[in-house]
């Protein structure tokens, strides 16, 4: 169970994500961080967690350009108030080459969504 202030919102990337990211190192930078994550919402699946009282935020979205062979889920925190951080966690990660192969794109999206909601377990602890 999460804690009730956090809200799951999937249905785009939330703008406080580019906002924060650009004040952390400019435009230029942010539009290619995570290969243009943030900059142009396109890439599915997500899995987005907000919570409004703290203005913060959490996001689990592939961080890999499409190009790449082997793609990865990444956990994204925007801390109460303001900044951004990626959270360092176990690699969730799948091959496109053999993609019904174990780790399939589900697994490891089903792994990142339980590694992000245990980070928000820890987090709450300490806001």
């Amino acid at each position: 169970m999460l804690p009730a202030e956090w809200i799951r919102h999937d249905t785009e990337i939330l703008p406080m994500w580019w906002d924060r990211l650009c004040a952390e190192m400019g435009p230029q930078s942010a539009a290619r961080y995570a290969a243009g994550l943030f900059r142009e919402d396109r890439r599915r699946p997500i899995a987005q967690w907000v919570n409004p009282a703290l203005r913060a935020a959490l996001l689990v979205a592939i961080e890999t350009g499409p190009e790449w062979p082997v793609q990865r889920f990444a956990v994204f925190y925007a801390p109460p108030g303001s900044g951004f951080t990626k959270v360092h966690m176990d690699n969730h990660e799948w091959f496109t080459r053999t993609p019904q192969k174990s780790p399939t794109e589900r697994e490891a999206f089903d792994a990142a969504i339980a590694s992000a909601e245990a980070f928000l377990q820890v987090e709450m602890d300490f806001i």
